[in-house]
């Protein structure tokens, strides 16, 4: 049995009474087995959804949202800085870009797909990342190998890359002195969403935050 993300109906709550109640509509996640006719899963991973959400719109949310909120707020507070964001076209990526947007920063996206990234958010969009040129406060990486190398020599000093995935299969290979030297303090970050939510438990407050969005439009 293999998926992540789910929605549904609760059909019995848990018995410590907490968590969502039976009849409920709820979203969620598991690390494994999610797309079963039927799953348990713990409270926390679990969050009531509004009415104007739909189970098929709800069902996008949690790995691809989550990740991409966990993501930002790894640079902290993002009004006016500027972030890029790797394979933009992506699920997550396509997250990132409205809630950077949102939150107020300067959004640039790298994408070859690069079809309503710009109504999304995204100020600028480009489809190669050269190794010179401005920095950025913040880069989200959803590639590795090369790019993330790239991205190295981007980083602003003080500001942080995030590594969520990899697509190619190519080692990092970055001139040293480019973080050391150049970007003194900046940091690489790598974050997998199922060890982020092992160490917080507040899956079901982010979830709620994300299904708001969408209530919203």
């Amino acid at each position: 049995r293999v998926g992540w993300d789910l929605a549904g109906d609760v059909e019995q709550p848990a018995q410590n009474g907490s968590g969502p109640q039976a009849g409920a509509r709820v979203v969620g996640l598991l690390p494994t087995g999610a797309w079963a006719e039927r799953v348990a899963v713990p409270v926390e991973f679990l969050s009531v959804l509004p009415d104007a959400v739909t189970y098929e719109q709800a069902s996008t949310l949690p790995v691809a949202g989550l990740t991409a909120l966990r993501s930002l707020e790894q640079g902290g507070f993002v009004v006016a800085k500027r972030v890029l964001i790797t394979g933009a076209s992506g699920g997550v990526g396509r997250f990132a870009i409205q809630l950077a947007h949102l939150a107020g920063a300067h959004v640039t996206a790298v994408a070859l797909r690069t079809a309503g990234l710009a109504d999304l958010g995204a100020d600028e969009i480009i489809s190669e990342l050269e190794p010179q040129g401005e920095t950025f406060d913040l880069i989200l990486d959803a590639i590795g190998g090369p790019v993330l190398g790239t991205c190295v020599q981007r980083i602003a000093p003080g500001g942080t890359v995030v590594s969520f995935a990899s697509t190619v299969p190519e080692p990092v290979v970055y001139p040293s002195r480019e973080l050391f030297a150049r970007a003194s303090g900046a940091r690489i970050y790598g974050l997998f969403i199922f060890s982020e939510l092992r160490h917080t438990r507040t899956a079901w407050s982010d979830l709620r935050r994300l299904a708001d969005l969408v209530a919203s439009g």
